[in-house]
């Protein structure tokens, strides 16, 4: 029999855990981790610049300049898996000022996540940067490990439920605190991985960026999954103590 404050508790924590993981799957689904403000396209000069590097964005090979460049230039934003890039629906850019813009993305391949960065963007002279590549690394497959973590331990708390027993709540609680702890090394390792890039790579006149919405849903994930774990631990450690009593009571 459980007692209904160890009910509550457990299924507080379902909820949150479920919330965190929700947020987290629609941040690495979207490109919204951070986002540049580029000055309105004038000039025929400047249209096909522009649009010389729109199209080696959509159809080029993977290049870390290129691809940083355009996003620099036509308002791109950039996630885990995708990067896109804000354009005019007609080829005539200058003739449509206040055209409304679509939105333009590719993704990353699982060998470009995988690809070395370089100390120079697109020089591959210049020497690997360990630092910028582990981090980008890093930053592809902690949240997939977050991920990871809370289905095992949903499947754990699935058996634990079907068992009746609140034994491996402890542990399930353990996997959250993981699951939050890699959750938010993700965010961090995309920060450093961006402020590096900006240090090498300078952002051109005009331009801003900025933080999007997908990175804060990470980063509200990741307190989520560690109340949950909180949660679990106390309801595992509470209801331990409280049989553990009753058993001594019993057998005085």
């Amino acid at each position: 029999m459980v007692d209904n404050r160890y009910a509550t508790a457990l299924v507080i924590a379902c909820v949150l855990s479920i919330l965190a993981t929700v947020y987290l799957s629609v941040a690495i689904g979207t490109q919204h981790w951070y986002q540049y403000s580029s000055p309105t396209v004038r000039g025929e000069a400047n249209v096909s610049e522009l649009r010389s590097l729109y199209d080696e964005f959509m159809t080029g090979e993977f290049d870390e300049k290129t691809y940083s460049d355009t996003l620099f230039r036509l308002n791109g934003t950039v996630g885990l898996w995708w990067r896109c890039v804000l354009v005019p629906p007609s080829a005539h850019w200058s003739r449509e000022p206040d055209a409304k813009m679509l939105l333009e993305c590719r993704n990353f391949t699982l060998p470009e996540q995988f690809t070395p960065k370089y100390k120079e963007p697109g020089n591959h002279n210049s020497g690997e940067d360990m630092l910028r590549t582990y981090l980008w690394r890093c930053q592809f497959l902690l949240p997939l490990s977050s991920l990871g973590l809370v289905v095992l331990a949903g499947l754990i708390g699935f058996c634990a439920c079907l068992c009746r027993s609140l034994t491996p709540t402890l542990g399930i609680g353990v996997l959250h605190l993981l699951a939050g702890l890699c959750t938010l090394a993700t965010v961090c390792c995309y920060l450093a991985g961006m402020d590096l890039l900006h240090r090498v790579s300078m952002l051109p006149d005009k331009v801003d960026g900025s933080l999007g919405w997908s990175l804060y849903l990470a980063l509200i994930s990741s307190p989520l999954h560690m109340m949950a774990a909180a949660l679990l631990v106390w309801a595992a450690r509470s209801h331990s103590q409280n049989y553990y009593r009753m058993t001594a009571y019993r057998v005085a």
